[in-house]
This record gives C-alpha cells, sequence and structure tokens, in this order.
C-alpha cells in the first residue's frame, strides 16, 4: 500500500497544481474569465445608472472652472482683445498653440488604442477601446477650441470655410491656420464615426434595457439594429476597413500638425524629423493619458474591476516604455543634427532653451519623457500597480506639455534679429486652458453616464476566442480566429 499511495499522492497533488494554474489564470485575464452575456449587460448598465452625490459635486466643480475659463476669460479676451494673452513679437504663437498641439497629440490615443490594435489583433485591447475612442473625439473638441480663441476675432471664424462669394475671396490656403483646421476637422469626423460604429450594438443592448428618454435617445442612435447575422457581417467589415483608412489620417494629421513649423526658416523649426518626430510625441501623450482614464474609471465606477485588470495596465505600461525609447531617439536626432550644423542662431536656441529663463522646462521634458519611463516601467510590479500608471502617466503628459512649450513660444523668443528678441509671458491662456481641461473631464463624466464605457460585444468575442485546453496535465492558452 505505501508503495502505490506515492504515486496516487503525487498525481493528486499535481491535478492540484494544474487547477490552482488554471484558476489563476482566469483571475489575471479577462478573456479567460467569462461570464454569461446578460450578466456582463447589466454590469455595464449599472456603471451608467449608479451616479452618486460624489459624481454632481465633481460634474459641479468642473462646470464651474468651465464657466471660469470658458465663458468668462475667454469673453474677456473677446472684448478686449488679445492684449491680454501674453502674445506680442516675436513671440506670436503662445499657449493657444501649445494647447492645439497638446490636444491633437492627447486624440491620438483613441485612434493608436482601438484602429492599430485591431489591425495587429492585440486582444488585450478589447475591454477599453471605447474609453480611448472618447478621449480622441472630446480632445479634438478641445483642440478646436484652442484654435478659436487663438484666432482673437472668433466671430470671423467662417473666413475659414470655402464659401462661394461675389468677390471670390478664398481662404489663404498659405496659412497654417488652414492647415489646422482642415486637419482637426477630418480627424474629428473621421474619429467620430469610429467612434459610433462599434457603439451601436451596446446602444441596442441600453434601447433594451431601459425606459423613458433614455429607450429613445438609445432607439434613434441604435439605428433599427437587431443583431442578425448579416447586421454582425456588415458591422465588422465596416470596421476591418476604418481600421486601415483611420490610420493614415492619424499620421497625417500630427505630420500636418508639424509642417505649422517645419516650413518656417525659423532657428529650431526647420527640420525635416519633424513630422515623425510629433507623430510619436502624440501617441506618446495619448497612450498615456489612456492609462491615466482607466485608472479613474477602474477606482470610481462599479464593475470596472472585472473589466479593467492588471494586465492592462501591464501591457499599456510596455507600449508606453517602447514609445518612450522611439520618443528619445527622434528628440536627439533633432537636437544633434541642429547642434553639428553649426548654424549660430541655432546654437544660440540651442543654449537658450537649456540655460534660458524657461531651462527648468527643458530638464523637466527629459526627466519626465525619458527618465521616469525608463526607470519605472521596466518593472512588472509598477506596470501593474494603477496608482503608479497614473502617476507616470501624468508625468509623461506633464512633459509632453513641456515639449510643445519649448518648441514653440520659447523657440519664438530668439531669431536671426537679435534686436528682436524678446520674451513671453502667459495671460488669459492659462485660465482658458484650464476651462478646456476642466470642460473635458465634464464631456467625459457626462458620456460615462449615457455611453457603455466598454464595448460588451466586443469583450464576449475575445472570450469566444480564447480558451484553455490541457495538455497532458498542463492548461495552454489557445486563441480560435473567429473570422
Amino acid at each position: 500500500m505505501s508503495v502505490m499511495a506515492k504515486p496516487l499522492a503525487h498525481a493528486h497533488g499535481h491535478d492540484s497544481e494544474a487547477h490552482d494554474h488554471e484558476a489563476e489564470l482566469r483571475k489575471e485575464h479577462l478573456l479567460l474569465d467569462p461570464k454569461p452575456r446578460g450578466e456582463m449587460n447589466a454590469m455595464v448598465m449599472d456603471m451608467m445608472g449608479g451616479t452618486s452625490w460624489k459624481f454632481w459635486v465633481v460634474a459641479a466643480i468642473m462646470g464651474m472652472l468651465v464657466l471660469w475659463g470658458l465663458v468668462y476669460s475667454w469673453g474677456m479676451m473677446i472684448a478686449n482683445g488679445l492684449g491680454l494673452a501674453g502674445v506680442n513679437q516675436p513671440v506670436y504663437w503662445g499657449l493657444f498653440l501649445v494647447h492645439t498641439v497638446f490636444w491633437i497629440g492627447i486624440s491620438h490615443a483613441g485612434t493608436f488604442v482601438s484602429a492599430l490594435l485591431r489591425v495587429f489583433k492585440a486582444e488585450f485591447r478589447r475591454p477599453f477601446t471605447r474609453a480611448a475612442e472618447l478621449m480622441t473625439t472630446f480632445s479634438l473638441a478641445q483642440a478646436a477650441v484652442m484654435i478659436f480663441a487663438h484666432m482673437g476675432r472668433v466671430w470671423l471664424a467662417y473666413w475659414m470655410f470655402p464659401l462661394p462669394n461675389q468677390r471670390q475671396i478664398w481662404p489663404n490656403f498659405h496659412s497654417p491656420l488652414m492647415w489646422d483646421f482642415l486637419a482637426i476637422n477630418t480627424y474629428l469626423l473621421s474619429s467620430t464615426m469610429y467612434l459610433f460604429l462599434p457603439l451601436i450594438p451596446d446602444l441596442a443592448m441600453a434601447r433594451d434595457r431601459s425606459t423613458g428618454w433614455r429607450k429613445k435617445l438609445y432607439s434613434i442612435l441604435a439605428l433599427g439594429w437587431r443583431g442578425t447575422e448579416g447586421e454582425w457581417t456588415h458591422l465588422r467589415t465596416a470596421l476591418n476597413i476604418f481600421a486601415f483608412a483611420i490610420l493614415p489620417i492619424m499620421f497625417s494629421v500630427h505630420t500636418i500638425v508639424s509642417w505649422d513649423f517645419a516650413v518656417a526658416m525659423r532657428p529650431g523649426w526647420s527640420s525635416t524629423i519633424f513630422g515623425p518626430y510629433f507623430v510619436v510625441g502624440a501617441i506618446h501623450s495619448g497612450v498615456a493619458a489612456v492609462g491615466m482614464v482607466l485608472v479613474v474609471i477602474r477606482q470610481f465606477m462599479k464593475n470596472m474591476t472585472y473589466f479593467i485588470r492588471p494586465e492592462h495596465f501591464d501591457a499599456l505600461g510596455k507600449l508606453m516604455l517602447i514609445i518612450s525609447m522611439a520618443w528619445a531617439y527622434f528628440f536627439f536626432n533633432d537636437f544633434m543634427v541642429q547642434w553639428y550644423g553649426g548654424d549660430k542662431w541655432t546654437d544660440e536656441l540651442l543654449h537658450f532653451h537649456e540655460a534660458g529663463k524657461w531651462g527648468w522646462i527643458w530638464f523637466m521634458m527629459l526627466i519626465c519623457n525619458i527618465a521616469v519611463p525608463w526607470l519605472t516601467l521596466w518593472s512588472k510590479t509598477i506596470r501593474r500597480t494603477p496608482w503608479a500608471m497614473f502617476i507616470i502617466g501624468l508625468l509623461i503628459n506633464v512633459g509632453m506639455w513641456a515639449e510643445r512649450f519649448i518648441i514653440i513660444p520659447v523657440s519664438l523668443s530668439i531669431n536671426r534679429m537679435p534686436f528682436r528678441w524678446g520674451d513671453y509671458e502667459p495671460g488669459v491662456e492659462v485660465p482658458i486652458f484650464i476651462g478646456s481641461v476642466a470642460f473635458f473631464i465634464l464631456l467625459y463624466m457626462l458620456a460615462s453616464r449615457i455611453i457603455p464605457l466598454v464595448p460588451v460585444w466586443e469583450v464576449q468575442e475575445g472570450q469566444m476566442a480564447h480558451s484553455i485546453r490541457k495538455y497532458g496535465k498542463e492548461p495552454v492558452v489557445t486563441v480560435s480566429d473567429l473570422e
């Protein structure tokens, strides 16, 4: 008996270890831990309805900041002129353009996370694609606000539209303002369509589980979706087409923004590397912002801990580290070439970046964009810690804001005519930017109570494709191709 007991005990122990391993895999990975579709739908609907008094307090604070920044401060500037802002010769582009580039950079989050990862079939993207896509639409709206604020006489914005008129006066397409106008409008239209398409099945789900005004709203937006096989086929085909079509738009938009500066024969700006440099910087800030948003909604929305797990922060952390390395390459490529060129005024500008009045921002940029990610994101423990990822994402966005500040107002301070050198002191731009940040947060908060933040059908599709099979006694994760 004693001879046979040992192998039996060993086999039982091995089965127990395999069972524990399988349970650990299910706990770790969302796509291996399926719930019934109805239960997941109920969880998402519960998120949208569970609004506490704290939510409305924060929303009221954001609303007051919007009134102060975008209504009062901007209204004062409209009434009294751009003199309230810090822009003046030679720094005629200030924080308004800094924030335009910043918000367009944040907008790359949705396209990169959703479209690019969909093309490469990165399965970890499934539960948070919509959270990223909402960021794209709302941040582009803030970029448009900054463009209008930069115009000063915003009531003449219609001059940018190619409207037929008897004098045959058309917009000046040599103006970088027109390039930004076209880029933002193209990207906003395409990203909104890309947001809406995968939202249709979830709107239909919300329609079937709602009453009153919500049911009427969702009935209109769901476009009569019934979930037939033909509808699913058309939806998947449209999403594949849009995923491939919107990626060139994503790259072209921030390339056009970089041309605002690169086509000017100014020290520090005339650089052919600005196109990819700006695109990588936009993705850097966008992915970091996605990580921040996921931490917040996971912390403050019910049931979100089931959908957003440490594995998702781990994957985003790896992306942030790789993108940080790419950004560092383009930054030093741009810096070294300009330094080696030996142009007198470019050398003066580079020295001013490091040792001038705003030199501390230049060093802060390098610390936040390079040192912080490289010193932290190599650690799996840090990547899987939500509050740490929030801090790292925040610092990266601070660093990317600093990069835009260095490129635009600081670089404009020095030109090839020393008698025209000047300094920049922000004015009314600061409260207007605070108002735009509050507006972004407010829009996101309200949308989280109207739009299902988790694409349940995508999550369930991924769960259907993933399974655990045993080869011998070892559980192994397998993925099937559903297409």
